[in-house]
């Protein structure tokens, strides 16, 4: 079977505590610890079988095992298929992948293609491990770049709790058909579905609150690079913000119009700040710059140089 492992020395600080209330500490949910008081090797101090209830001393060497079974997503109907993945950065606990454009991160209705999700498939099983598809955030179809995933329930339940209290860091590369209205500003308008349509959205005062920040980059040719960081994730953002401000995403055909020079929106998920999981160690990424946005912006004489947030 296979499982992550993860063993914590009981430190004074948590002599006298539960093994419950020091999980709880570590950000264990209460299904992963139901799924571990299930399985016989799932809390074990030394090589004995322990409840959550048991008091830990000084000393102890408490281990938990999480299996990677263990999950509400049923992934049995993903077929594995080759891809070539770009890993920026694995360990136990995280993927963190650059997606490239054109492939839809999991199955929906209507869309048959293959997707991210059956990619990963495909490279765990190569690894000998077992699957479940385990996005922390999600990007467009046709959106580049970053993308986070969580290899076991546990590191992915610590995360989505991360990305809900804002304390994973995201930063977009878009080019606009258009300019902002300053160099630096933040967009606070709620979006909504644009009534009518399955797909679109709209900024709408019935809708869900939405923060974007952005900094302009350069322009030219009266298009513009901006750099852009989200407070919050509803659905196409970054896209329904830039065209409620009057500079569309260039290429983004639902919300602008159609780019002659690039045959799908030019935005970019550039950058991911976090805390790993269970070690608690800060994590950063830069995902390159796609090949059709570098041309885009060369075709518009608009200079690129990478910035730290």
């Amino acid at each position: 079977m296979d499982y992550r492992r993860i063993a914590y020395e009981i430190g004074t600080e948590d002599h006298g505590k539960t093994v419950l209330t020091f999980l709880k500490a570590q950000g264990f949910s209460s299904r992963v610890l139901s799924s571990l008081k299930r399985n016989p090797y799932g809390i074990t101090i030394g090589r004995k079988r322990v409840t959550v209830q048991k008091q830990l001393k000084k000393g102890d060497l408490l281990t938990v095992r999480i299996t990677n079974k263990e999950s509400q997503v049923n992934n049995e109907h993903l077929q594995p298929i080759p891809m070539d993945l770009q890993v920026l950065y694995e360990d136990e606990d995280v993927l963190v992948l650059n997606k490239p454009p054109f492939l839809a991160v999991h199955p929906s209705m209507g869309n048959r293609e293959p997707t991210l999700a059956h990619g990963v498939a495909h490279y765990m099983m190569e690894r000998g491990r077992e699957f479940v598809f385990r996005p922390i955030h999600r990007l467009d179809k046709n959106t580049s770049g970053a993308i986070l995933l969580g290899k076991n329930a546990h590191s992915a339940g610590v995360l989505g709790e991360a990305l809900k209290e804002n304390k994973i860091c995201r930063s977009y590369l878009a080019v606009l058909q258009g300019s902002l209205p300053q160099e630096e500003g933040t967009i606070d308008a709620p979006i909504a579905r644009l009534p009518g349509s399955a797909i679109a959205r709209c900024v709408s005062e019935t809708g869900d609150r939405a923060v974007t920040h952005y900094r302009v980059l350069g322009e030219n040719q009266g298009y513009s690079l901006v750099r852009l960081w989200l407070d919050t994730g509803r659905t196409h953002q970054i896209r329904v913000h830039m065209a409620h401000l009057g500079a569309p995403v260039a290429g983004d055909f639902l919300y602008g119009q159609e780019e002659m020079l690039i045959p799908r929106q030019a935005l970019h998920s550039e950058t991911l700040k976090f805390i790993q999981p269970v070690s608690g160690e800060e994590l950063f990424f830069r995902c390159p710059l796609p090949a059709d946005m570098i041309r885009l912006l060369e075709e518009k004489e608009i200079p690129y140089e990478t910035a730290d947030i």
